[in-house]
């Protein structure tokens, strides 16, 4: 098989050494951390670890981090009606962001007439006016409700102003879970700063084994029902016996972003802006979606009119350049983009939409790879989409 390069790292990203090397010694291990015995002392120790890495790289507290199988699990763990602090009364409504993840809009366990989708700008942001008059209204009505707002978008990578959402949902009583599964290890992330009540991750997208993920309280107080009930494990959050080896490699991989983070960061802001700068050479019209808002290092979505992504996304991947379209994909069946939708996008330019994204050890070399095959997808695909427009 030819080299290939990889750019798909929102979808997921290659194990990382440290994760690799973690999640062998705890492969060896034999006990189970709720055993009190030496062998579950070892694997409870490891378990513990992990846990206070995962904190770290959000400047959490470790005793309020619970694992989970994967940031899906998280997020419906999250939005529930049965979250309170203190004597609070349970939730009854729930506000989102039009462009949140389909774990998102699915609504966890609020009822679909509990769910209120809040709309963004033309770039993605969502719209802090609205989100006030709907939260002012539902003060006025007496209700309870919890807003969820991601951290950062999957297909465009614009970051959402997620402190302000917190001070505008907590003006009016309202609690905030942020998505932050695209965040971590991409920029900074201080769950006390961003003032989020929950915050959820995924070891898979900054390097850690695929199958496990963490929901993360800022006040130990904060109380919400469990999903999986069973042996009382996670603090009775979580029943079931820890995933100890992918946890020790979710631990290793947050060690190792954070540490890398701010170089990270800077280098991988270069590629993507080499990239776009590149594929606007290649062809002036392209458009970026996104561009104008703040956004990940590492994320570029991108179309030019008369473009296919999934004829794009298979010459790409032909021409060994594995990345994808910007709309979510159900078992390999590329649907429109939500997002896109969102922001106002034309649905013909939207069905164009394909999105690269780096990693920690993307280089120049994958950026002009990606581009000579542009070179190849754009001057076929879109010389054939123009002759059957004329």
């Amino acid at each position: 098989m030819t080299q290939r390069t990889y750019l798909d790292w929102n979808a997921t990203a290659p194990l990382r050494p440290e994760a690799k090397e973690a999640l062998a010694v705890a492969m060896e291990l034999t006990g189970n951390p709720s055993s009190v015995h030496a062998e579950g002392r070892a694997a409870r120790a490891m378990v513990e670890t992990a846990r206070a890495q995962v904190a770290e790289l959000v400047g959490g507290e470790p005793a309020n981090v619970t694992f989970t199988s994967g940031g899906t699990e998280a997020n419906v763990v999250a939005l529930s009606p049965d979250i309170q602090i203190g004597r609070q009364p349970a939730r009854d409504r729930l506000l989102i962001s039009a462009v949140e993840h389909p774990s998102v809009t699915a609504g966890g366990r609020f009822r679909p007439d509990q769910v209120e989708i809040l709309p963004v700008d033309a770039h993605g942001v969502i719209d802090l006016g609205a989100l006030e008059a709907r939260l002012a209204a539902l003060a006025a009505e007496g209700a309870r409700p919890l807003v969820s707002v991601m951290l950062a978008n999957n297909e465009t990578g614009v970051i959402q102003p997620v402190a302000e959402v917190a001070a505008v949902a907590h003006r009016h009583g309202a609690l905030l879970h942020v998505d932050a599964v695209q965040g971590a290890g991409r920029i900074a992330i201080d769950i006390n700063a961003l003032e989020a009540d929950l915050l959820t991750l995924s070891a898979h997208k900054i390097g850690g084994p695929q199958g496990v993920g963490a929901l993360i309280k800022r006040d130990e107080a904060l109380r919400i029902a469990p999903l999986i009930r069973g042996g009382g494990q996670e603090r009775g959050l979580r029943g079931g016996t820890e995933n100890v080896a992918g946890i020790a490699g979710f631990g290793a991989a947050a060690a190792a972003a954070g540490r890398d983070l701010v170089v990270t960061a800077s280098r991988m802001a270069a590629l993507r802006d080499a990239l776009e700068h590149g594929l606007r050479q290649v062809e002036p019209a392209t458009v970026i979606f996104g561009s104008a808002a703040e956004r990940l290092p590492n994320t570029s979505l991108f179309t030019v009119a008369g473009l296919r992504a999934e004829t794009a996304i298979i010459a790409f991947d032909l021409a060994g350049v594995a990345l994808s379209s910007g709309a979510a994909c159900s078992s390999g069946k590329v649907q429109p983009s939500h997002v896109l939708a969102a922001m106002g996008v034309d649905p013909a330019l939207a069905k164009g939409a394909v999105r690269v994204s780096i990693g920690w050890d993307s280089n120049e070399a994958d950026i002009e790879c990606c581009l000579t095959a542009w070179r190849t997808v754009s001057g076929a695909l879109l010389k054939r989409s123009r002759e059957i427009a004329a």
